[in-house]
C-alpha cells in the first residue's frame, strides 16, 4: 500500500482562507508560515473562524524573505506591508496553551475589524513558537473524509477545506490513521511522532467559501463512526473544548524536512 500526501493546507494569518502549497518545510515548530498570526479581540481572546467565520473569505500571503504581509478582501482591495511589530507582548490562550506573541503596527487590525465588525489587534506568534490550536501538524486520509461525507450526503465542493488540515493522504482506508497514534511516521524528508486524535468543532459546520453554517458536519461524524464500527482512538492527552468527535491526528515533529506533494508516508 502507497500512502502519500495529496494535498497541503496553510495559511499565514489563523482563520483565513486555506493556501495549497506544493511543497512545505517543517521545523520543531512545523510550518514556520503556517498561522504565523492571529487576532485578539479588545479582551485579548484569540479569534479564530469560530468567533468569526467571515474571516475564511479573507486571504492572506506572507512572503518570509521580505517579511511582508498581505491581506486581500472580497471586494479586490488588498493591504501589503513590511510587518512591524510595536514592542507590545501579549500571551494568548490557545485552548489552556499559553502562546506568546508581539501585537504588530499597520493597517491590517483596523480594515478586518471593519470588515469583521468587532475590534480585532493582529499578532504575531514569537519565535519558537506554534500557532496551531495544539500540534505543530495535522494528518487525515481522504478515505476518512469521503467516509463521512458519503454517510450523511454533505456537499462534495471544498468537503475537505472544512477540516483545515495541514497533510491529505491518500491510500489508507477510513480511520486508518488513528492506528498511527504513539507511533513514527516518515513523510517526505521528515519524521513525524502521531500524538492523538483532533477534537472536530463548529468550524466544520461553516462553508468554507463564506464561513456560514450550513451542513450538520459534526452530525455527519457522529453518524459516519457508528456506521463504521469504529470507536474515535483513545487520548493521552486533555483535549481542548472538551471535545468528543474527533477526526484526524496530531503529530510533533522529531526530524524537521521538507515535504511535498507526492512525498511517501511510512510508518516506522
Amino acid at each position: 500500500m502507497v500512502i502519500r500526501v495529496v494535498r497541503i493546507n496553510t495559511t499565514p494569518v489563523k482563520g483565513t482562507a486555506l493556501d495549497r502549497p506544493e511543497r512545505v518545510d517543517l521545523g520543531s515548530a512545523g510550518v514556520q508560515e503556517n498561522r504565523l498570526f492571529h487576532f485578539v479581540d479588545a479582551r485579548g481572546t484569540m479569534i479564530n473562524g469560530k468567533r468569526a467565520g467571515e474571516l475564511v473569505r479573507l486571504r492572506s500571503r506572507y512572503d518570509a524573505e521580505a517579511d511582508r504581509l498581505s491581506i486581500g478582501f472580497p471586494d479586490g482591495r488588498r493591504i501589503e506591508e513590511r510587518v512591524r511589530c510595536i514592542g507590545e507582548t501579549v500571551t494568548t490562550d490557545f485552548y489552556g496553551r499559553p502562546v506568546r506573541g508581539h501585537v504588530v503596527d499597520g493597517p491590517w487590525s483596523d480594515a478586518v475589524s471593519e470588515f469583521a465588525r468587532v475590534a480585532l489587534r493582529l499578532v504575531r506568534i514569537a519565535p519558537g513558537a506554534t500557532g496551531t490550536d495544539v500540534h505543530p501538524v495535522t494528518l487525515i486520509s481522504r478515505a476518512t473524509m469521503e467516509h463521512v461525507r458519503s454517510i450523511a450526503g454533505g456537499p462534495a465542493e471544498r468537503w475537505e477545506d472544512r477540516f483545515r488540515m495541514l497533510f491529505e493522504l491518500d491510500g489508507l482506508p477510513p480511520y486508518e490513521e488513528d492506528a498511527w497514534i504513539d507511533r513514527s511516521v516518515a513523510i517526505g524528508e521528515a519524521i513525524l511522532r502521531v500524538i492523538g486524535p483532533v477534537p472536530r468543532c463548529v468550524v466544520t459546520t461553516h462553508d468554507p467559501a463564506n464561513g456560514v453554517p450550513g451542513f450538520d458536519t459534526l452530525g455527519a461524524l457522529r453518524r459516519a463512526r457508528a456506521a463504521y464500527r469504529q470507536a474515535p482512538p483513545p487520548s493521552s492527552e486533555p483535549l481542548p473544548d472538551t471535545a468528543k468527535l474527533l477526526l484526524g491526528v496530531y503529530a510533533t515533529v522529531e526530524k524537521p524536512g521538507r515535504v511535498s506533494l507526492g512525498s511517501n508516508a511510512n510508518l516506522r
